[in-house]
């Protein structure tokens, strides 16, 4: 009987103790803990940093500390035949937000298509000319012939999907704030960019284009000089596989507006899905060599009028624009942006899918 009262005292004391835990959890200066608790995140309490689309981020000095992978041949995978649709995949549970004290908010927009000067207007969809050369030296590009075919038949490589700044994530919630700690970047591959080129090669594998999908955090532990990692992982694989037609640099964008978070979203098929953007280097003769930029903007153009013929509002305009991006890899070397760091998650795989389905139907002629 003297034990069982002894263990009564102490469940007692447990109780009060955890009591005492949860309410000193709710005093003010204790939501950073509590929303990184929430999150469950290991940069949520790294210092908060800002991205403009013009401007390029740097990682906090208290990112995490990872070595870069080196690049590995990568298993030929065999595809599984069927039509090219999206894999059907439940998304990530979107989370609610923690108490936030200095919440900022998130604005949606659609953009639309552009036309007149400075626009290329294509059969759906446009392309913005970014550069000093006139419209009509752009429009001339689109009207020279695919510069390469893609075998569906093949069972070698046709496409390497890869992505210079992986650790680029999303907003965890879907309500229209977002924490200013929020760096979103994490190694997590499974809510990265990693997350969003793993959904888009299983749609094209399924269709039947082998397509392979290096995972190489290229930008952890250092932001600087990714791209030149990135070159040399695409390198490694033209190299192991000459069948390759297909370079993707899979990103995420980062816009923002007077201290609001833009969110890119369309609604396709009565669901929100981030809008997508394809980018185009072009040469300018100088710190920009790409002598052969006509043929990838001709696969920009076909890919943009596909994915906007599909479903009308997924897509930003091809963006033309003196930026180098390793896009003299090969004719077939784009980067593409699907949504920005306000979208969530779910948004953005589902984006990844359609853009993935889009570019299957191309090259598949349906």
């Amino acid at each position: 009987m003297a034990m069982l009262r002894r263990a009564a005292a102490v469940l007692g004391c447990a109780a009060v103790l955890a009591g005492c835990a949860a309410a000193a959890c709710r005093l003010p200066g204790c939501w950073p803990l509590t929303a990184a608790a929430f999150l469950q995140d290991p940069f949520a309490a790294t210092a908060a940093w800002k991205t403009v689309l013009t401007q390029q981020p740097t990682v906090p000095a208290q990112a995490e500390t990872l070595s870069v992978p080196q690049p590995t041949a990568a298993p030929t995978p065999q595809p599984t035949p069927g039509p090219a649709q999206p894999t059907a995949e439940p998304s990530p549970a979107v989370t609610a937000p923690p108490d936030l004290e200095d919440a900022g908010p998130i604005l949606e927009r659609q953009f639309g298509q552009g036309s007149g000067d400075g626009y290329l207007e294509l059969g759906a969809g446009s392309i913005k000319n970014d550069t000093d050369r006139p419209d009509s030296e752009l429009a001339a590009a689109l009207q020279q012939p695919m510069p390469f075919t893609i075998d569906p038949d093949s069972d070698e490589p046709q496409i390497l999907i890869l992505h210079t700044h992986a650790t680029e994530t999303y907003q965890p919630w879907d309500t229209l704030l977002y924490d200013p700690t929020f760096t979103a970047r994490t190694t997590d591959t499974s809510r990265n960019m990693c997350a969003v080129g793993q959904a888009m090669a299983d749609v094209l594998n399924e269709a039947g284009i082998v397509t392979l999908h290096d995972t190489t955090l290229h930008d952890s532990p250092s932001y600087t000089e990714s791209y030149a990692r990135s070159a040399q992982t695409a390198r490694k694989y033209l190299e192991e596989y000459p069948s390759l037609r297909v370079v993707l640099d899979v990103h995420r964008d980062a816009i923002e507006s007077d201290g609001a978070r833009v969110k890119p979203v369309a609604q396709v098929d009565g669901e929100a899905t981030a809008q997508v953007m394809i980018i185009a280097g072009c040469d300018n003769g100088t710190t920009v060599q790409l002598p052969d930029w006509q043929q990838n903007l001709r696969f920009a153009a076909a890919w943009e009028e596909q994915m906007e013929q599909s479903w009308p509002g997924l897509t930003r305009p091809v963006l033309c624009g003196y930026r180098f991006y390793n896009q003299d890899v090969c004719p077939g070397a784009l980067l593409i942006e699907i949504g920005g760091h306000a979208n969530t998650l779910s948004e953005a795989l589902r984006a990844g899918r359609l853009a993935a389905r889009a570019l299957a139907d191309l090259f598949l002629g349906s």
